[in-house]
């Protein structure tokens, strides 16, 4: 079997969305799942069945240390990561997990750079000739022409925090004080996508490919899956140029246009998407053969085949009503 001796894993980030749908379908797979999140009141941490352990923060000076604690006190036999501002430490700590006989499939560093920087990404992409919305600098603002619809978020943000939308270069100033560490890019148009992608150690990747019909803080709510050879390829490409292993997922859109300007990739994320769920219902063994690459088997790429025309609806539920003495963490 591909997953041999997985028996035990560990989840960080079951706080989000992405963290919370893996840690859920692993134990509904019958795995052994350690699920960690920094904010104690984190919905995965209620989750039926889990081993839940709060973390502390991934850019604080204590997550490594704590990390490797929980590791030799809880024994997981391998670790998913639903959090991208973690995998710099994460990389770091690679070695001593693999001591410690965790299994691990993280992203090379060149590729979690431009995830988490947006102006490095926009740069990489520029130059490999793949189209993205123009960007600029807090610096660069009396380039920016007049109109043009813009966005200004964080650099390095996630989550479509802090995302603020405007109509001029003068209001993006003004935002630029506002919004921490900014940067500023031309308003993308067009229907919304995302593209869940599992790149095997080769560079081999398979994509599959969803619209966003109703999107609600960053988070895909409503989605659909839908073939276009022309968009898997202009994936493909945005994954090898950043050097993507394992699963990520890249979001864009795709315009009425014809021509290179068809397809406009606005970011990329080097994770499980927060609606990865409706690639596994459209027929892709997304979940599983992730697991057979974090072994070190092959991934079989002929069982991440979907089917266009399959809807994914999510919504809010209640997942525990708990009293004083139900604290469990």
């Amino acid at each position: 079997m591909p997953t041999e001796g997985l028996h035990r894993l560990l989840v960080t980030g079951v706080g989000g969305q992405p963290g919370f749908d893996l840690a859920r379908t692993l134990i509904a797979r019958g795995f052994d799942v350690i699920g960690t999140d920094a904010n104690p009141l984190a919905t995965g941490l209620r989750l039926p069945g889990i081993i839940a352990r709060q973390s502390r923060p991934a850019l604080g000076p204590e997550f490594a240390a704590d990390l490797l604690e929980l590791c030799r006190n809880l024994r997981p036999d391998a670790m998913l990561s639903a959090v991208e501002s973690e995998l710099p430490q994460l990389l770091s700590l690679q070695p001593e997990l693999e001591k410690m006989g965790v299994r691990t499939w993280f992203p090379p560093h060149r590729t979690v750079r431009a995830c988490l920087d947006k102006a490095e990404f926009h740069r990489i992409l520029t130059a490999s000739g793949i189209p993205t919305p123009r960007t600029w600098l807090p610096h660069q603002v009396d380039d920016i022409p007049d109109g043009c619809a813009l966005v200004v978020k964080p650099r390095n943000g996630q989550g479509s925090q802090n995302i603020v939308f405007c109509e001029t270069p003068a209001q993006a100033r003004v935002l630029c004080e506002v919004v921490p560490d900014p940067i500023i890019q031309a308003r993308a148009d067009g229907r919304e996508f995302t593209a869940d992608c599992l790149v095997d150690r080769d560079g081999h990747a398979s994509v599959i490919l969803r619209y966003r019909l109703l999107t609600k803080g960053g988070l895909s709510m409503v989605s659909v899956t839908f073939h276009d050879p022309q968009v898997a390829d202009q994936v493909a490409a945005v994954l090898a140029a950043v050097g993507a292993s394992g699963l990520s997922c890249v979001q864009g859109f795709l315009r009425e246009a014809i021509g290179p300007e068809r397809i406009v990739v606005t970011e990329m994320n080097a994770r499980a998407a927060g609606a990865f769920l409706l690639a596994e219902a459209a027929g892709a063994d997304l979940v599983g053969q992730t697991l057979a690459g974090l072994c070190g088997h092959l991934v079989d790429h002929s069982r991440l085949r979907y089917r266009p025309g399959i809807q994914l609806t999510k919504y809010v539920e209640t997942l525990t009503a708990e009293g004083p003495s139900d604290a469990h963490l």
